[in-house]
């Protein structure tokens, strides 16, 4: 939100940090810890999430690239890495 609202819209090596958690905090509360019943974890959900994730990262990894080279990102390619942060916290919520 910081890069987004603050100006100069660019990406960070923060960014990646926040991957890495929404990642690993994802697989930890995915994890079948004891479900009740004999329910199974909804598979599909997860599946759907870690590629969502991965995309996201990925571009992010162009991002980056790209604004080593030239100095500055497309607002295209910005804003659509948050809007798959936001489908990825929104199917979390909803689904």
């Amino acid at each position: 939100m910081v890069q987004a609202f603050g100006g100069k819209r660019e990406f960070t090596s923060l960014m990646n940090v926040g991957l890495l958690i929404a990642g690993v905090a994802g697989l930890i509360l995915a994890a079948p810890w004891g479900l009740a019943d004999g329910a199974e974890p909804n598979y599909a959900k997860i599946g759907v999430k870690l590629v969502i994730l991965l995309i996201i990262g990925a571009l992010i990894g162009i991002g980056l690239s790209k604004q080593r080279k030239s100095g500055s990102v497309a607002p295209a390619l910005f804003w659509l890495v948050g809007i798959l942060t936001v489908v990825n916290a929104g199917i979390a919520l909803l689904w």
